[in-house]
């Protein structure tokens, strides 16, 4: 069979999907000590324990990255991989600006940031032309054949202060596919200076990053255009089933709607648009002790209840009035409310304590999200949703035609799009238009262009100029934005910072960074029939401050957690209690939260005696 009846001839371009590809740090230092991010938006659950090696180091989660052929009219036509009449030169180029950037005080885009004074430069006791050495850039990286070690294509050679700082590195699959991988969550400081704050801390560096992912593409000996892709590396996801309740494919495809790249949903599926947002709040009872109180299974507001469910999905007006009261719950700016009660219970880009007076000061759904809300609750909705749908697992389960899509969609279900103070994996810059070539997929910065120099100072009205950081991206454009290192602003975003309000609510990123969680010691007491079910029942509604293992007082925690990070808990799925109206079919649970912990420690773990003697009032972010 002739390779014409694969259809080569009709692609007449290629694109890298994901467009947007996620990379997280993590110690292990095993060969085989990573996997591969998510590539379906509901993808199967990992065994228990699949995160960490045997050593109990966490895995990196690494970046798969394929290149599919299309034809003149946009049809995918397949996958195109190494070998057999087909050439593929990947390149990537990884760097760390942060230490190099502007300081982070609060997103640049909020009307509150008009009158803030102007951000001043990380690390500004260090003048030109010695700056250059902050940032952290070992150059661009470049593999043309299978190669699953990755030992010749190392982000090596890159230095902040003339230390060396690895970013990570390149391998590929027997087909070619490219697996991009970050650092070790390697963070120091130059000065051996103590870190202080969530986001600022002079001195320091850590080895996330990112920066372009390109390819060249030969077909049976022509050449096609390709589409460039984006690697970030990011921090560990502690709660890799969570997403949030507003996502940053959610954001990203109500910017791309608002800018006339996409066209707006007219009637929502609830199946797919609108059940997502019910599931987020729901299981996010996982990871803080507020959402298992409000949505928890059992709850008043347990939406996937069968029952609940059922009423949320029918057509018609039998249950019109309870649409219209659970959308009605969600803040909406419009109303310019500037209340904590309203859903989902997360601050916003505008947080402080006390809380500001400004609607900011809490996240809220994007207007997509929104405008799809108001439509269900006045009945215009496809009501299809199946309780026995199965969403595909893997993305082998997914029709060729719908597997860039899928991957695109797949990597950023997973990022945050909550507060962004800063952020998890990205921040403010990603909800600007000019950001992006075509949705979800960001400009390249040409590299005849290179970006100005901003001055000592950057305000609001500088970063939005024509001229200003929203436009082509260049290597590590997107995380200099992010804290430094990261593992201060982890060990710092927390919920319940007003306790006289709620001790646990509202809350910061708990999808990816844990608040309270179901402990392996409470777990093992709900499956022990031999206790009686009040003691069963007691166990599950006790949740365990997650950050509990980092110690006592602000400072301690940070570099706790910057030396080790691994000991925080991984929230695993684990089979619960089938047709028990007490307890969950399935349950997520801390995989090793209190391991090597002191007898003084562990009594610090109970929530309110911890929270009084080793917290008092949570600190605020500042």
């Amino acid at each position: 069979m002739g390779r014409s009846s694969t259809g080569d001839e009709r692609i007449a371009y290629a694109k890298i999907h994901p467009s947007i590809g996620i990379a997280r740090v993590g110690n292990s230092k095993k060969e085989d000590g990573y996997y591969i991010g998510p590539q379906v938006v509901d993808p199967a659950p990992k065994p228990p324990g699949a995160y960490r090696d045997k050593a109990g180091a966490l895995k990196r989660e690494v970046a798969e990255f394929r290149i599919y052929g299309y034809d003149a009219d946009g049809r995918v036509v397949r996958e195109l991989q190494m070998g057999e009449g087909i050439e593929i030169e990947w390149t990537v180029e990884l760097a760390n600006h942060k230490a190099a950037w502007y300081n982070f005080e609060l997103a640049l885009d909020i009307p509150e940031a008009a009158t803030a004074p102007p951000s001043t430069r990380r690390n500004a006791s260090i003048k030109l032309p010695e700056r250059h050495k902050l940032a952290i850039e070992p150059g661009a990286r470049t593999i043309a054949k299978p190669d699953a070690q990755g030992k010749a294509y190392r982000f090596d050679g890159g230095k902040f202060m003339n230390i060396a700082v690895p970013l990570g590195e390149l391998r590929t699959d027997a087909q070619g596919r490219l697996l991009v991988f970050g650092g070790h969550g390697k963070s120091a400081s130059i000065d051996k200076k103590a870190p202080t704050t969530f986001a600022n801390n002079d001195g320091w560096y850590d080895d996330t990053g990112d920066g372009p992912v390109t390819a060249r593409v030969r077909l049976g000996g022509r050449e096609l255009k390709v589409a460039p892709a984006w690697v970030v590396v990011a921090p560990p996801n502690y709660g890799p089933q969570q997403k949030s309740v507003r996502t940053m494919y959610a954001l990203m495809t109500d910017v791309a709607i608002q800018a006339g790249q996409l066209p707006a949903p007219t009637r929502p599926s609830f199946q797919h648009d609108l059940l997502p947002i019910f599931r987020a709040m729901c299981d996010l009872q996982w990871m803080n002790a507020g959402f298992a109180a409000g949505f928890g299974h059992g709850m008043p507001q347990h939406f996937l209840a069968p029952d609940y469910l059922r009423k949320l999905a029918a057509p018609g007006e039998t249950w019109a009035e309870l649409r219209r009261t659970v959308a009605n719950a969600f803040r909406n700016p419009d109303d310019g409310d500037v209340s904590m009660k309203p859903w989902p219970w997360v601050y916003g880009d505008a947080m402080d304590v006390p809380m500001p007076p400004v609607p900011r000061a809490m996240t809220a759904l994007t207007t997509t999200q929104l405008a799809m809300l108001d439509r269900w609750a006045n009945g215009d909705f496809i009501a299809d949703y199946d309780p026995a749908f199965r969403s595909p697992g893997s993305i082998d389960e997914v029709p060729l035609a719908e597997q860039p899509a899928m991957l695109d969609r797949a990597a950023l279900e997973f990022c945050l799009a909550d507060a962004f103070h800063p952020g998890c994996e990205m921040t403010w810059p990603v909800r600007h238009a000019t950001m992006y070539l075509e949705p979800y997929r960001w400009r390249h910065r040409a590299k005849d262009d290179p970006e100005p120099d901003y001055g000592t100072t950057l305000t609001s009205q500088e970063a939005l100029s024509y001229n200003g950081p929203m436009y082509g991206q260049s290597p590590g454009s997107i995380t200099r934005w992010m804290a430094i290192p990261w593992q201060t602003d982890t060990a710092s975003c927390r919920s319940g910072y007003e306790p006289q309000y709620d001790p646990y609510l509202p809350t910061f990123w708990p999808a990816r960074v844990p608040n309270q969680v179901l402990s392996d010691e409470n777990y093992r007491k709900v499956m022990n029939r031999k206790l009686s079910r009040e003691q069963r029942l007691a166990a599950f509604n006790d949740r365990s401050d997650w950050d509990r293992t980092l110690g006592v007082g602000y400072e301690q925690q940070l570099q706790t957690m910057i030396d080790h990070f691994d000991r925080q808990g991984i929230v695993e799925v684990r089979p619960g209690i089938p047709d028990d109206p007490d307890f969950p079919a399935v349950m997520q649970v801390e995989d090793r939260g209190g391991k090597d912990m002191t007898e003084t420690e562990r009594y610090l773990t109970d929530s309110r005696m911890r929270r009084v003697a080793m917290l008092g009032t949570p600190k605020p972010r500042e």
